[in-house]
């Protein structure tokens, strides 16, 4: 742990700093808030720069603009403008007190005591601040929690929990970034007692919080600790399959939010990503890596060309650490061969690396070819088309368009 002014500049990046030096030149009150202290005190990497500040939003909005700085309102009734400089945002937010909670939204005024700020923060680690000259401000014993690994909420962690039940989450993905050990008692306690104040929340806050934990550290442990708290059974009443995702992430599986999700919830997936209300992307992604066939191990270069033709080689990468982690748990799958069933994490390292040096074949001729070959236009043309389509399959995706053309040419005649 570090403090003092160089502290405040370390492990930030030149544009970083740059930035930072405009703003407080106008902004002389403002505070770095949240992750950013968090990670300048543990010598980590910045990733985003949030800043807290006693002036009303409005007037940092004036102010910015005055001073030549890109501003945007993005959440003026939060109290949240966006200065942007050299294409970077930097969040700044006016000091907050809650007047009216109600487990899902906060009613809030502005403020320019820092504490009472810092009191309406979820935990002790996100409490803290730090001036423009480095000097650490903690209320609460952050600076301790860090030290040691400990996630605890500031002040009762009931009462923080049903201000905003998101917090439930929130908790999860901290402890699996910072904590160490056993996790505080009295956030499980009432964490337990009141994990059905999820339900209360939208599906978008959910689904947003979970991307963050299913793609950050410690999976296998947290949703572990999920499942002990009942979060899990709450948030998917149909039931998780945890050892599956566990496996997975063990053997490497990229982290993705969308393929855990998938090696997570056994449920229908369309079902599933209506419930969550996930993107058209990420509904598409989670129906089709979910779906068959599978790439598997024993496949010629051939059989992955085919593959490759039809489905996107992401989508083909996903399933086969789906399959992986299925095989893992006994070869579970009826129709798997032997072989199939024993290949080892060295088989499937080495047949991802095979199927990711593939470049995907594109079929080279179009329903133009077929009507230059004199093909009359009309439905016909489709079927004719994919009738060398498929001949192009079978050969292994590899004839050029003159083949193709030449098949086309004897499919016509066989027609005529």
């Amino acid at each position: 742990m570090t403090s003092g002014p160089q502290a405040a500049q370390t492990h930030l990046s030149a544009q970083q700093r740059h930035a930072l030096g405009l703003l407080w030149q106008v902004l002389p009150e403002a505070r770095l808030v949240g992750g950013v202290v968090r990670d300048l005190m543990m010598g980590r990497s910045v990733a985003d720069v949030d800043l807290a500040t006693p002036e009303p939003p409005e007037q940092v909005l004036a102010t910015l603009k005055q001073a030549g700085i890109k501003a945007i309102p993005t959440g003026l009734a939060h109290g949240t403008v966006t200065a942007v400089i050299e294409s970077a945002p930097y969040e700044i937010t006016t000091l907050r007190r809650d007047v009216e909670t109600d487990g899902r939204h906060a009613v809030v005024v502005w403020t320019a005591d820092w504490r009472e700020d810092a009191a309406r923060r979820d935990f002790t680690i996100n409490a803290m601040s730090r001036g423009r000259d480095g000097v650490l401000h903690d209320y609460f014993g952050g600076q301790q929690d860090l030290a040691q690994g400990r996630v605890r909420f500031v002040g009762n962690a009931a009462t923080r929990i049903a201000e905003d039940a998101l917090r439930i989450l929130r908790f999860f993905r901290f402890q699996a970034r910072y904590g160490r050990g056993q996790p505080d008692a009295e956030a499980i306690e009432a964490i337990t007692a009141q994990a059905g104040l999820l339900r209360g929340l939208s599906v978008e806050r959910i689904w947003s919080e979970l991307k963050r934990l299913l793609t950050g550290p410690a999976v296998p442990e947290t949703l572990s600790l999920m499942e002990q708290t009942g979060v899990l059974a709450v948030l998917f009443p149909n039931g998780v399959t945890g050892a599956r995702l566990t496996r997975m992430v063990v053997e490497g599986a990229p982290a993705d939010a969308v393929l855990r999700l998938a090696g997570l919830v056994p449920e229908d997936k369309g079902d599933l990503a209506r419930r969550l209300k996930l993107s058209k992307a990420e509904a598409a992604f989670l129906k089709d890596v979910s779906s068959p066939p599978v790439p598997q191990p024993h496949m010629t270069d051939a059989d992955l060309r085919r593959l490759l033709a039809q489905e996107p080689p992401e989508v083909l990468l996903g399933r086969t650490w789906l399959e992986q982690a299925d095989r893992a748990e006994g070869g579970q799958v009826a129709s798997a061969k032997a072989a199939e069933k024993n290949a080892s994490s060295a088989d499937w390292l080495a047949f991802r690396a095979r199927l990711s040096a593939l470049t995907p074949p594109v079929f080279p001729l179009a329903g133009r070819d077929v009507l230059a070959a004199g093909h009359p236009p009309g439905p016909q043309v489709g079927v004719v088309l994919e009738q060398v389509r498929a001949w192009w399959l079978a050969d292994g995706c590899t004839a050029p368009a003159e083949a193709c053309l030449a098949f086309l040419k004897k499919v016509l005649k066989s027609q005529s």
